[in-house]
């Protein structure tokens, strides 16, 4: 019996964005923004021609009346030289001498808005709604001399659809539709251009691709979204590359607790002697301390590196204060010489300081120095360009210089802190840096008077916290 053949593996998922979809959204978006920009145009230039038209009528009717009384009197004086018989035909012939239509209609026929129905009784010049025909009644009599349309190219029985007016006025929107859609079209290309490479850009970023990032963009108006689209990604890798590292550098700081633990627990069993056990039994106490210790930093140190917590800033008396911190770590400086050193400082000076945060970047630079110090270490602080800076000196053997700068990264050893009698796991120092850092200053390391190192915090007087 033959095997059934292995299933082929499934092809690769096809991006849904293809360039027919794409010129499909570039057209839509052409369209719907001609189309809006197009009715706006329209609907503006009606309601402006509406009362424009309105403000000029009763100026445009006057100048026709005044234009048009030389004409009509002189048609009325020669139809009454005439008999009125001959009304029809005489009216014939004086209007081939004109170029707009003559003619004599009944009153009863004409139909106007009353004040100018009004005039026209009156014996006065009328003018039609649309300002075309001038209507005149003839002396006592019921027959009314219409002159119009005046303007040419009108038809006065509406017979023609297409008129000379209506195709000029259809060249002229036609022209202006045509010039205005190059403009749309001009205007809305680039902008869908870095619209589509921004959504390029987060559709990749939301797929997983954290390196990509927005192309320059054409269009000042975006530019700031690509900064801030650009910044976040930045922001997300990092954090995401911390974390990876975060577990990775915790994942290799417990196995040696651990495997010591496990040790610790055959050796209980397979001994019956009290002294060696109790040595077991503190043993895996010292380690999980040692758990505990690196549980709490890596978390204080990912909340630091996640969040970047909000300042509660308050204006502090720094010597009580500092005093405070190094009485709560004394007890585990045992025979070292602990000073704190003030001398410099202004009585009752006062900084602006977190007093939930700072506390962890001094106490960590004091756990620091004495893990390393051999009989003695210094506290001091002093004002330098209105920023108060904290040193921290210690007699151990120092940082040599080009190391200085890498003992404030997460998880960072140097050769000499490997001897697990000194223990740490690099945070604290990483931590400290964070801390000031949020308070607009800096944690750095130098060299010692003492003869090892010194470790300074320096944060302005009044302190802002980094955006």
């Amino acid at each position: 019996m033959m095997e059934n053949a292995a299933p082929e593996p499934p092809a690769p998922a096809k991006r849904r964005f293809s360039l027919p979809a794409g010129r499909y959204q570039l057209s839509k978006l052409f369209f719907n923004f001609y189309l809006l920009t197009m009715g706006s145009f329209i609907a503006i230039a009606i309601v402006a021609d509406f009362v424009i038209t309105t403000a000029l009528r009763d100026i445009s009717d006057d100048y026709t009346r005044r234009f048009m009384e030389g004409t009509v009197s002189m048609i009325e004086e020669d139809l009454f030289r005439q008999r009125r018989s001959d009304w029809t035909k005489r009216i014939k012939v004086l209007g081939e001498r004109f170029n707009y239509r003559l003619g004599i209609s009944e009153r009863h026929d004409i139909r106007l808005p009353p004040a100018q129905a009004a005039r026209l009784d009156a014996g006065d010049l009328a003018i039609s709604a649309d300002g075309e025909i001038v209507y005149h009644r003839l002396k006592n009599t019921a027959q009314i001399l219409v002159i119009g349309p005046l303007s040419p190219g009108r038809d006065p029985d509406n017979r023609r659809v297409f008129t000379l007016e209506m195709r000029i006025r259809i060249l002229t929107w036609g022209l202006i539709s045509f010039f205005l859609a190059i403009a749309v079209w001009l205007w809305v290309r680039p902008v869908w251009r870095d619209l589509e490479a921004l959504r390029q850009t987060a559709r990749a970023f939301g797929e997983g691709d954290f390196a990509a990032r927005a192309p320059a963009v054409n269009n000042a108006s975006f530019e700031l979204l690509a900064e801030t689209l650009n910044a976040m990604a930045e922001r997300v890798q990092r954090l995401i590359a911390t974390q990876k590292e975060l577990s990775s550098a915790i994942s290799h700081e417990l196995r040696t607790p651990i495997a010591r633990l496990r040790f610790a627990l055959e050796m209980i069993a397979e001994t019956s002697v009290r002294e060696e056990r109790e040595r077991l039994w503190r043993m895996m106490e010292a380690d999980l301390d040692e758990l505990d210790n690196l549980i709490d930093s890596s978390l204080t140190y990912a909340r630091f590196e996640r969040e970047q917590p909000e300042l509660q800033l308050a204006a502090t008396e720094i010597e009580p204060w500092l005093a405070e911190q190094v009485e709560d770590v004394r007890i585990l400086a045992g025979s070292l010489a602990l000073e704190l050193d003030t001398g410099a400082l202004p009585a009752g000076q006062r900084v602006e300081l977190d007093r939930k945060s700072m506390p962890f970047a001094v106490r960590n630079l004091l756990r620091n120095a004495i893990k390393y110090a051999q009989s003695r270490i210094v506290i001091s602080a002093e004002l330098v360009d209105g920023q108060l800076r904290i040193h921290v000196d210690d007699d151990g053997i120092g940082i040599p210089e080009a190391e200085r700068e890498k003992v404030f990264t997460a998880f960072t050893r140097l050769d000499r802190s490997r001897d697990r009698a000194t223990g740490g796991y690099g945070l604290g120092l990483a931590i400290a840096r964070l801390v000031l850092e949020l308070h607009g200053g800096n944690a750095s390391a130098h060299a010692s008077p003492l003869g090892g190192a010194r470790f300074t915090l320096a944060w302005p007087l009044q302190a802002s916290r980094r955006q």
